[in-house]
């Protein structure tokens, strides 16, 4: 099987475009001749006549990349089915269920997942009351791996919810949870997670649905990026609204966090966005979370041009020297990454 180098890109709104990569090395990205402004695949960029050209994969398609835990499973299923590239990995995970409202459709992309489904979903009181008797995360990652459009180096896999699933081939349409494990990796990641969450929602900040599971061991959050009806809610994170990608989540500071806000916020929303990103950011640096990056802070938008931008509630908020004692912020604040500054 040849390598995958051209892929039908999607919104709600129908048919965006073509998204192909030339024998240079070029990304390409063009709208099509049918596409409406409602259809544009991100805030950064509108529709126009003129390919958007990039050396790497654009950042509203790296934005789902799998990495860490999730990618290596990838590989692992895949090694020896296709070449493996950053296309057929963005084509893998936004052709399933992923985050935003930007999804991919391509033909080999259908002939690898012929035989994935369909998916039936786990209830959460089924997940949250599992007594670990049985791996049920590696049964979750072995069913659900090649569906899962989400990036983060955490063990994660984004699971149906069964208590409201009623047709199985629809499971597109009905509510998801994400559901994490630390693993061995990281001893005490879901009550870590679970912890410091908890700790941002009792300060009255917008956070998703979270629980943890009664054994302590998963995780659980339900998706924000759907609506009740479960269609698409535009979300950039802050990668991607900075024109950077994955591997630049690192490389950017808070205050310019604020000043994306400013930009690609509401104006009615501006105010009330950047107070709770205040927040998040005190929380982080009180708790120790050497991981709130450019991509743990996103914005929410329903109208297709971002005119009711807001910031997306926290999420991943974890207390990182538990596991690296010395660790820094993410990213600069004033200046430093010090943590022990921050506070």
């Amino acid at each position: 099987m040849k390598p995958l180098d051209r892929v039908r890109i999607f919104t709600p709104e129908g048919e965006s475009g073509e998204l192909s990569a030339s024998e240079s090395g070029d990304y390409l990205f063009r709208y099509g001749l049918d596409a409406s402004p409602a259809s544009q695949i991100s805030l950064t960029m509108g529709l126009r006549d003129a390919a958007y050209v990039s050396r790497s994969l654009h950042p509203v398609f790296q934005m789902n990349l799998p990495e860490g835990f999730v990618l290596e499973q990838l590989r692992n299923r895949l090694a020896k089915t296709t070449p493996i590239n950053p296309m057929l990995l963005m084509a893998l995970t936004g052709s399933g269920s992923p985050v935003g409202r930007v999804a991919v459709a391509s033909p080999m992309i259908d002939e690898l997942l012929g035989g994935a489904g369909p998916f039936p979903g786990r209830s959460l009181g089924q997940i949250l009351s599992w007594d670990g008797t049985q791996d049920l995360f590696a049964e979750l990652v072995d069913q659900y791996i090649l569906r899962t459009g989400i990036s983060g180096v955490q063990p994660k896999v984004i699971v149906p919810d069964s208590d409201f699933v009623t047709d199985p081939k629809a499971t597109l349409l009905m509510p998801e949870l994400i559901v994490k494990s630390g693993r061995a990796d990281f001893p005490g990641l879901a009550v870590n997670e679970f912890v410091c969450m908890d700790a941002a929602r009792r300060a009255g900040m917008p956070v998703p649905e979270f629980h943890l599971s009664d054994n302590r061991q998963l995780f659980v959050m339900r998706r924000f990026d759907r609506d009740a009806e479960q269609r698409a809610i535009g979300f950039e994170d802050m990668a991607v609204l900075m024109g950077r990608g994955t591997e630049q989540k690192y490389d950017s500071s808070y205050e310019n966090i604020a000043k994306a806000i400013r930009l690609f916020c509401a104006p009615e929303h501006v105010r009330d966005s950047l107070d709770q990103f205040f927040d998040i950011v005190a929380l982080s640096c009180m708790v120790g979370n050497g991981d709130a990056h450019l991509k743990n802070f996103g914005v929410l938008y329903r109208d297709p041009l971002g005119a009711d931008a807001q910031l997306a509630p926290a999420y991943d908020i974890v207390n990182t020297t538990a596991y690296i004692k010395d660790d820094a912020l993410a990213l600069r604040l004033d200046g430093s990454k010090s943590l022990f500054g921050s506070r």
